[in-house]
């Protein structure tokens, strides 16, 4: 079978397309022939600096659509040429993925494929970040750093759906700034690597308030000034650090004054942690779909072998929604949705 793979850290070139042996799940893993691959930061992160890469070489890849290929002992609820969707610790750049079997979801009748492979990363953390660990209430304000990227794109559509008083995003560029306003954002403000700040603006849009909820997958700088744009009782969900910036700590001066709390997500760690509670969150997600509540646009589509050009385009941060690797059909350029 194909798969891609990471033999040295780098630029998108270091993506080698290779001739690999198709896994044989293990005792509560299943195989999935795999149809569609979603590309994430994380997937990134991985190739470049070596996040959450146990050794080299490595395949990297975080979720997939596709049709179970094998069972292995002790699966059950699970059926050889069932289509699926499944999260994954790595490995879905490839024809073939073994999964953990908890973390391998059914899709329901009127989910394609395509669809499928946008769901098991992008779904499930937003659902959480607004409902399980955002808690929010209807009402309340929300800011969303990163509102075009995939999770961005869904949270502004959940915080709509969950009765948000206001629903704010920070975006990069205009023409991310319209298409989250598409997405179930009221307003959107536009921030660069010179003009970084944004907190006094979402005071002034709350007419000197602050937000109820903040959602920050970046860190750093920007992550200090989601805690400078909350309200009294405000929350802060950190999901990520796309800054690569040092941690940083929050203490009794930060906290005390408003009565502010800090939380952190991580989709990837929760299914190590405990698969069982990630998957009845996912399963409350994906109804959302279901539901015709959210909708993720695939807004590129690459053959698995050019996996290096969904990197790149994904590096110039201009992309929107989701991008997904085809490991089936006719290779070829990208297709724009």
């Amino acid at each position: 079978m194909r798969a891609v793979e990471i033999q040295e850290y780098g630029g998108p070139e270091v993506l080698r397309v290779v001739e690999a042996e198709v896994p044989t799940p293990g005792p509560g893993q299943v195989s999935i022939d795999v149809a569609y691959t979603g590309v994430n930061f994380a997937d990134l992160k991985a190739r470049a600096d070596g996040y959450r890469v146990p050794a080299l070489p490595f395949v990297p890849g975080l979720e997939v659509s596709g049709h179970v290929r094998a069972l292995g002992a002790g699966v059950t609820g699970l059926a050889v040429g069932q289509e699926v969707a499944a999260l994954t610790q790595g490995g879905a750049y490839a024809d073939v993925v073994a999964a953990d079997a908890v973390t391998v979801f059914p899709l329901p009748p009127g989910v394609d494929l395509r669809t499928g492979a946008t769901l098991p990363t992008v779904l499930p953390t937003a659902y959480a970040l607004i409902h399980t660990v955002g808690r929010l209430q209807p009402g309340e304000t929300v800011l969303v750093q990163g509102a075009a990227g995939g999770v961005g794109t869904v949270l502004g559509q959940l915080a709509r759906a969950a009765g948000a008083g206001a629903v704010l995003g920070v975006v990069s560029s205009a023409a991310k700034a319209a298409y989250a306003r598409e997405h179930g954002y009221d307003e959107v403000f536009v921030t660069s690597s010179t003009t970084p700040s944004f907190a006094k603006e979402i005071r002034e849009a709350t007419d000197g308030r602050g937000v109820d909820l903040a959602l920050d997958p970046v860190g750093g700088e920007t992550l200090r000034a989601s805690l400078d744009s909350l309200a009294p009782f405000g929350r802060l969900v950190s999901f990520g650090n796309a800054s690569g910036a040092q941690p940083w700590q929050v203490g009794q001066p930060d906290l005390y004054p408003l009565a502010l709390s800090v939380s952190g997500f991580s989709i990837l760690t929760l299914a190590q942690t405990s698969p069982a509670e990630l998957r009845a969150l996912t399963e409350r997600a994906f109804r959302t779909v279901l539901d015709g509540v959210v909708s993720l646009p695939v807004t590129a589509e690459f053959a698995l072998p050019d996996a290096a050009e969904a990197h790149r385009l994904m590096g110039t941060r201009t992309s929107t929604g989701k991008l997904l690797l085809r490991a089936h059909g006719t290779d070829g350029d990208a297709d724009l949705a």
